[in-house]
């Protein structure tokens, strides 16, 4: 019987004031002081990485049946990691959510390295390529509105990727600024993140994957996009979205709520505007008024 080690990569920095989601800040145009700042992250990336948790143990039991139904289907194993930078935010990192409890299945903590941030993301898919798994899966930390099913899909697409073509396949979700919210490739597809984010001709991450996959005959799976928050206007997106699907676990019982973010963000009392319709968007000459 074989076995398939598959790796869900939680890629982030450790919530800490200043050094994250800057752009949510005041003297960045936003609402929040650095604290608050580091606290929204906070919040999201324990959301991120309970759905993250969630879809593993789908995945698992969704391999057991396989296997119940056929001994000869192989093993597959799926393991959590935490990739973070540099060495001294490691106990950041695992203080933070070791501060909470127990999680579900072991966390494994590995520092990514590098000049510029491709390098850091290619060293974190090395390490965890070199420990013999066969497909990774990585996400960020500020995107609570991810689906738990993109991260099954993720997976399910890789393993089919990799029994399907010589050099296996990336899967990629894009997000709302041209880059992506969730990118995994096999352990045998000739892929890296080399020019993607550190690049000097402004071509967006999303792109820059697309054309790299082109150029190197590499199969591509595109899930639904799904944004990430790094300024007030994708804040003003999550928040009402996270109180859409809110209200829509009542009709629809099995949808992910990244409860923790949306409860400080009703503590915080953060309310979403609109410009009124009329200043906007004119329907003089359109609508007909009804002749009662």
């Amino acid at each position: 019987m074989s076995t398939r080690k598959h790796a869900l990569l939680l890629f982030c920095k450790p919530p800490i004031p200043g050094l994250v989601k800057t752009r949510l800040t005041v003297e960045k145009g936003g609402l929040f002081t650095p604290e608050d700042a580091a606290e929204f992250f906070r919040r999201s990336l324990y959301d991120v990485a309970e759905m993250g948790f969630e879809a593993l143990w789908e995945l698992d039991a969704a391999a057991r049946e396989a296997r119940e139904a056929n001994p000869e289907a192989p093993e597959h194993v799926y393991d959590f990691f935490i990739s973070t930078t540099p060495a001294e935010n490691l106990p950041v990192m695992r203080e933070t959510f070791e501060s909470i409890g127990e999680w579900p299945r072991e966390i494994h903590y590995i520092v990514d390295e590098g000049a510029n941030f491709d390098e850091h993301f290619d060293n974190a898919f090395e390490q965890i390529f070199a420990l013999g798994y066969n497909d990774v899966v990585s996400v960020g930390g500020d995107q609570p509105t991810m689906p738990r099913s993109h991260i099954t899909q993720a997976f399910q697409w890789l393993d089919y990727l990799d029994n399907t073509y010589d050099n296996g396949g990336v899967v990629q979700c894009p997000c709302q600024e041209c880059g992506v919210s969730l990118v995994g490739w096999t352990s045998k597809t000739p892929m890296d993140h080399k020019t993607v984010y550190y690049n000097l001709t402004g071509r967006p991450a999303l792109d820059a994957y697309v054309e790299k996959c082109s150029d190197a005959g590499v199969q591509l799976v595109s899930l639904d996009p799904v944004a990430d928050v790094d300024n007030v206007t994708d804040l003003a997106h999550t928040t009402s979205v996270l109180r859409a699907l809110a209200y829509s676990k009542q009709a629809q019982p099995d949808i992910f709520v990244a409860h923790r973010t949306l409860a400080w963000l009703n503590w915080k009392g953060i309310r979403v505007g609109t410009p009124p319709n009329e200043d906007r968007d004119s329907r003089d000459g359109i609508d007909v008024p009804h002749a009662g």
